[in-house]
């Protein structure tokens, strides 16, 4: 068969794609960022699309043609500067579902979520909810699926948060930790689209994808830890609702910056009214028992690389916050000291040289250190970082050579500013 994956390059749809090539099928990708096709298998196809923009059936009808089965394992947590949930999660697959009743394509398989409804308390659960609903009531062969907590090789979204609660040293902070979690492995996900793409048994159905017994996420966090190999916590700390709630609107300000944090308000509301499903209707129909955590976990690595991620992924956005203070620090006090510090370099350059020099080193800094905060623009704003730190290494050395003797070492604490940008663009990949 010929299929159209929605979020192909995402976490769950990674799965999706390379169960779907193992079964002989023909893959092909929705994506909205090129770069993202490198992960997936070169035999893949692929077309340009944003499902924030793809609203209506004309938009629709051209990918459409010679598809034999759609596949929507798209989505996104919550509204932000880069995604309409509503567009994402509703709009878009309302769109979908009507072009492909009147292009007469009949496979659609939806990745939904436990909970999902269109009176759900949550717009991330409602979108979803009023998607599902309009797929009941076509004409099409639906299954619609619905995994719990997805558990990854892939380091996104919920399996990141995972790893970053993980590799806190020394103890376990903890916010709604008796929560109750059902999980599924990614590659479940993708093995049970296929079935549900080949079996004609199943259309018309809902399944929930959950192993057979829930843990409390505290619990959850404990077995990533010791997957990890950083043992076990000299304590664990309950963390008061309100340092959770507020923890929940700076992921949320962050959204509006670019970031998807997965400590977001949604997420934080999802995990506390928990992620449950019963995995009884998909065990009947399939005969198939999902695996429980700790299988998944010790059927997924854990060397080096995810040690590393999960410390660095810990530590990166305070780097990123503080790396951008810095920047705009610099910038104002250069702006509140423009005398002063026309005064170190005049010598050189004479009054009014030193004072536009001082004035436009400033207001570089300051939009170095905005550029910094935005996700789109993190990278080039390291690599102006750099370029700025250099001019400046360069420039003072050649002209206001007795800087390099100075005893706060102006100069020299350029270098590890520096490294700094550098290690954020290594670490700023998002997926």
């Amino acid at each position: 068969m010929r299929i159209l994956v929605l979020g192909a390059y995402g976490l769950v749809g990674q799965s999706v794609v390379r169960a779907l090539c193992a079964a002989g099928h023909q893959v092909i990708g929705l994506s909205r960022r090129p770069e993202a096709r490198r992960l997936l298998p070169e035999r893949v196809s692929w077309v340009s699309g944003d499902l924030n923009l793809m609203v209506t059936e004309a938009h629709w009808a051209p990918l459409l043609d010679g598809v034999d089965a759609v596949v929507n394992a798209s989505g996104v947590l919550q509204t932000g500067l880069v995604d309409d949930l509503g567009h994402v999660q509703r709009d878009a697959i309302v769109a979908l579902i009507a072009a492909c009743e009147e292009k007469g394509l009949k496979r659609f398989v939806q990745i939904s979520a436990p909970g999902a409804s269109p009176d759900a308390s949550t717009e991330f659960f409602s979108t979803k909810g009023e998607a599902d609903r309009s797929l009941r009531a076509s004409r099409l062969s639906w299954v619609i699926l619905k995994p719990g907590l997805v558990i990854s090789p892939t380091a996104y979204g919920g399996t990141g948060l995972l790893r970053m609660l993980a590799a806190i040293p020394l103890i376990q902070p903890i916010f709604l930790a008796q929560a109750q979690v059902q999980t599924v492995a990614a590659d479940e996900v993708g093995q049970a689209v296929v079935l549900a793409i080949e079996r004609s048994s199943l259309a018309g159905r809902e399944f929930d994808l959950v192993e057979a017994e829930p843990h409390s996420l505290v619990s959850v966090v404990l077995q990533f830890r010791r997957w990890l190999g950083f043992g076990e916590p000299g304590f664990v700390i309950q963390v008061p609702k309100a340092i959770g709630s507020l923890c929940g609107r700076l992921a949320d300000a962050a959204g509006w910056l670019g970031w998807r944090s997965p400590l977001r308000s949604t997420a934080l509301k999802v995990l506390g009214e928990g992620v449950r499903g019963d995995p009884l209707p998909w065990r009947a129909a399939t005969v198939q028992t999902l695996k429980p955590l700790d299988a998944t976990l010790r059927m997924m690595p854990s060397t080096r690389q995810e040690r590393i991620f999960a410390r660095t992924q810990l530590v990166f956005p305070v780097l990123v916050f503080g790396f951008a203070l810095f920047w705009i620090a610099s910038g104002l006090i250069g702006l509140w000291r423009l005398d002063a510090a026309a005064g170190l370099i005049s010598g050189a350059f004479g009054k009014g040289g030193a004072m536009a020099a001082v004035l436009a080193g400033s207001l570089v800094d300051i939009a170095i250190g905005v550029g910094l905060l935005f996700r789109r623009t993190l990278a080039v704003s390291c690599l102006s970082a750099i370029g700025v730190s250099l001019a400046y290494l360069l420039a003072a050395t050649f002209f206001v050579p007795s800087l390099w003797a100075d005893p706060l070492g102006p100069l020299v604490k350029i270098l590890p500013v520096i490294g700094l940008a550098l290690a954020l663009m290594a670490m700023g990949e998002e997926r």
